[in-house]
């Protein structure tokens, strides 16, 4: 595990990133893509993605890979870009004014699957880079939505995410765990959008595992106040933290595909299909209401298929619905919906 100490102290000097990070970043990012899409394939067992290369007239591109009507994933993206320009979005220069008068540069890998079987959760991830001059970090993160969940599988996912952070600094698990049960809430309904994962942005030399002076974080969370008493981390560089998001990337498979091995020939009717179907309807409320990466691809003039390519194939609304009590459906609000500690989950309780 690599050694950092942390302080209450604040670095206020921001190191460059070295002279072939952005090489370096893309080529991980297009080699995670290719990664995710042959582990898929061989789970999926009949899927394959199909590739749409895209440019961007302001600067950049990507590979979009899409998988149709498999024999597991009814349909799933898992997109690579990078984009670069002179003109820095609104967000950026509010977050980070000394960015000013740089161009940009951004590249991330991104997926997200929807299973057909009711029994698999629908799962997402995505990291990335920026830089614009002396200003530079990493985010990302991967978070599990299931419809009917088993405690089991939530337990082993988070179980793999902590062994991915507990390689690279002890407290980087239970911060970016919280975080992740803040980042995926859905106010307006006031429930979690799954069981959570991982989710971290902003990280660079400064070393604030929460920073709370940008635009969406907020100070009096359980997040900030953990991230506060853990004070900065001190030491890190940026090999250390593109060592991190290069480890995170590689935990998604086997985070996930046990959970798929498990449940795809779970049964399933009518009842199950309608309720995933109502529940999608959350998914599709989320990333047009609060993603942080759809408004950055739409505000830079990204390719909009590639940005919307998360949303489900098929999805139902329902006026009002209320789940019959003590039922399977009922269980997800009031027990996965909620933020838990799943890694000392009490079956008992």
């Amino acid at each position: 595990m690599t050694a950092f100490s942390t302080s209450e102290a604040t670095t206020t000097n921001q190191v460059f990133p070295p002279s072939d990070s952005r090489d370096r970043v893309s080529q991980f990012m297009r080699q995670l893509q290719d990664r995710i899409c042959q582990g898929l394939e061989e789970l999926d067992g009949g899927g394959k993605f199909r590739e749409d290369s895209w440019q961007r007239e302001e600067g950049g591109g990507g590979r979009s890979r899409v998988m149709r009507d498999g024999d597991v994933f009814e349909q799933g993206g898992v997109n690579f870009s990078e984009v670069w320009g002179k003109d820095l979005p609104p967000s950026i220069l509010v977050q980070r004014p000394e960015a000013a008068g740089h161009g940009f540069y951004a590249t991330g890998t991104s997926m997200v699957l929807h299973p057909r079987n009711p029994y698999i959760p629908t799962v997402h991830l995505n990291y990335r880079y920026f830089e614009a001059g002396p200003v530079w970090w990493f985010g990302g993160g991967i978070d599990l939505t299931p419809y009917y969940p088993f405690v089991e599988d939530v337990i082993h996912f988070h179980s793999t995410l902590k062994q991915t952070c507990d390689a690279h600094h002890p407290h980087y698990y239970q911060a970016f765990k919280l975080w992740c049960d803040e980042y995926f809430y859905l106010k307006h309904r006031n429930e979690t959008r799954g069981v959570g994962g991982l989710f971290f942005d902003y990280q660079d030399t400064q070393g604030k595992l929460y920073p709370v002076s940008y635009p969406g974080s907020q100070s009096d969370t359980i997040a900030a106040q953990y991230s506060q008493a853990v004070g900065d981390v001190k030491g890190r560089g940026w090999e250390d933290l593109f060592a991190f998001v290069h480890d995170c990337g590689h935990a998604f498979l086997p985070a996930y595909r046990p959970i798929v091995e498990r449940r795809r020939a779970t049964e399933y009717g009518e009842r199950e299909r309608n309720f995933q179907l109502y529940r999608r309807g959350r998914y599709v409320e989320f990333n047009l209401v609060y993603d942080r990466g759809t408004i950055f691809g739409l505000q830079t003039n990204g390719r909009t298929e590639s940005i919307l390519m998360s949303l489900p194939p098929l999805v139902r609304w329902e006026y009002a619905y209320q789940p019959e009590p003590g039922s399977c459906e009922a269980e997800l609000y009031t027990t996965f919906l909620k933020p838990q500690d799943w890694l000392n989950w009490d079956k008992s309780a």
